[in-house]
C-alpha cells in the first residue's frame, strides 16, 4: 500500500502498469477506459510510462510473443501472464536491462500467476529469454 506522498517503488509500478494492461484486455476497452477502473491520484507518471510504451508498440510487442511461442498460442495464453509478458517484452524493446526486465517479470508471475508449482514462472521465464533472443537476432 503506497501512503499519501510515499514514491511508487519501479516495481510497484510494474504491478501496477501490468494491472491497468491486464483490464484493458480484460475488459476490451481502451487505456483512458481502464484508468477509470483506478483511483487516478495514484496512477504516477511511471506506470503510465510503462504502459504507454506497451499500448504503442502492441502489434510488435505481440508478433515477437507469437512468432516465439512453441505449440501455443497468444490467445491462449492467461491475461494476467499476457500482461506481464507484454509489459516485460515492452521494457526489453525499449532499453532496459533484459535481466532486470525477466526478473522483474518473474517476481510479478510468482504474486499474481503462480499457484505455486513454478511452472506459470518456468513458462514465462523460458518465452521471455526466447524473446529476448529474438529481439537481439531481428534488429541485428
Amino acid at each position: 500500500m503506497i501512503l499519501s506522498g510515499d514514491k511508487m517503488t519501479r516495481r510497484e509500478a510494474r504491478k501496477m502498469a501490468m494491472q491497468i494492461l491486464y483490464t484493458c484486455d480484460f475488459n476490451k476497452i481502451s487505456l483512458e477506459q481502464a484508468i477509470g477502473f483506478y483511483d487516478e491520484t495514484s496512477i504516477e507518471p511511471e506506470v503510465l510510462e510503462l504502459v504507454k510504451i506497451v499500448i504503442d508498440n502492441m502489434d510488435q510487442i505481440d508478433t515477437y510473443i507469437s512468432i516465439c511461442l512453441k505449440n501455443y498460442t497468444l490467445d491462449r495464453l492467461n491475461l494476467v501472464d499476457k500482461a506481464i509478458i507484454r509489459l516485460a517484452t515492452g521494457e526489453i524493446l525499449s532499453g532496459t536491462d533484459k535481466r532486470i526486465a525477466i526478473n522483474e517479470a518473474l517476481e510479478i508471475t510468482k504474486e499474481f500467476s503462480d499457484i505455486g508449482d513454478h511452472k506459470a514462472v518456468a513458462f514465462n521465464n523460458r518465452l521471455l529469454d526466447e524473446i529476448d533472443r529474438k529481439i537481439k537476432e531481428l534488429k541485428g
